[in-house]
């Protein structure tokens, strides 16, 4: 089968292995669409901790797929699916308690095991979620990052009523957007990079959008970007009492100031955000399958598996001009 395959930080080509041979417990699928997004790029430079990725990868964390055997609780052979790519023990306090974005035990599709990014991969049974038949298969491309948004908004406090700012204007502060806008705020603005970016931030239902910093004081802050200089307009544009959640991964390392006087001062609630939860992953599902979200909107970019060169080259380069949302590589082509 193919495969895009980082044999080590800097090395990333399309590869021919053999098909994989599943555990006990686990199915077989063969994946439709893989979004691509900018943890591939740290995966692909080697720039992400150590401690949660293992070389030689296969890429793809973001994805749909189809069955290829019958599978559990009535899903069929050929059925659309999608697939937690963190993989919980289920034993350590972690997971016991919920936390299975915490579990003691990291493992990960598409960081410490092959992921989705080829013909067909083998994952765990029971992290295997059904999508009924009204779902667009590029909708739920978009699960993944859905979910590590959900789960962030979760630790956000209250949304309905408050003055929200989401900083950053990539696929996951764009989503961020999106599905704040679901639990019924005042208002919500963006701080983006990019001009050619507010046409994506409208739709997702961006009441005002710039690339300079509003001025304004927020009660919920929502970091999305990943850069030392978002976390640290995050926190400037916290409102007293307010709830900062940092969900973009910046390179290992980054260091921010922050004056603990002003977090006590001004009663802050700082929180990270890491990847999903079971719980998360299994609500974002459900908003899909019942025809809540509809998020392909996100998805400027399409190319197939065979130019993963220039899927990968579109997503390190961006025009001052041209909006660039989610980019998209279709494995198969045929249905997707």
């Amino acid at each position: 089968m193919r495969a895009l395959v980082v044999v080590a930080p800097g090395s990333v080509g399309l590869a021919e292995l053999d098909d994989p041979v599943p555990d006990a417990g686990d199915l077989l699928v063969r994946p439709v669409a893989n979004g691509m997004c900018g943890t591939d790029l740290e995966l692909i430079d080697g720039s992400i901790d150590a401690a949660y990725v293992r070389y030689p990868l296969t890429l793809g964390h973001e994805w749909v797929g189809h069955l290829v055997v019958d599978g559990d609780a009535g899903a069929r052979r050929g059925d659309l699916v999608v697939v937690e790519g963190v993989i919980p023990d289920g034993t350590c306090a972690a997971c016991q308690r919920g936390a299975t974005n915490l579990c003691e035990t990291y493992d990960e599709v598409g960081f410490t095991r092959p992921g989705a990014a080829a013909d067909l991969v083998a994952v765990p049974a029971h992290l295997v979620h059904h999508l009924e038949p009204g779902v667009a298969p590029l909708d739920a491309a978009l699960v993944e990052p859905m979910a590590v948004v959900w789960r962030a908004l979760a630790r956000a406090g209250t949304v309905a009523g408050a003055r929200c700012l989401v900083v950053g204007d990539g696929t996951v502060g764009l989503l961020c957007a999106y599905l704040l806008r679901r639990l019924a705020p005042a208002r919500v603005d963006m701080v983006g990079a990019r001009a050619a970016q507010e046409g994506l931030a409208r739709h997702a239902g961006v009441d005002r959008f710039g690339v300079d910093p509003t001025g304004e004081r927020y009660d919920i802050v929502i970091e999305a970007a990943g850069q030392k200089s978002s976390a640290t307009l995050a926190l400037a544009s916290a409102a007293r009492g307010a709830s900062v959640v940092l969900v973009g991964l910046p390179t290992h390392g980054t260091l921010v100031e922050v004056a603990p006087d002003q977090v006590v001062n001004d009663d802050l609630t700082v929180r990270g955000s890491f990847g999903y939860t079971r719980d998360a992953f299994s609500e974002v599902v459900q908003l899909l399958n019942d025809g809540e979200v509809h998020p392909s909107f996100l998805i400027t970019h399409r190319f197939a598996l065979d130019e993963w060169a220039r899927a990968i080259e579109t997503l390190r380069s961006s025009s001052p001009h041209e909006p660039r949302g989610k980019v998209m590589l279709a494995v198969d082509t045929a249905t997707s």
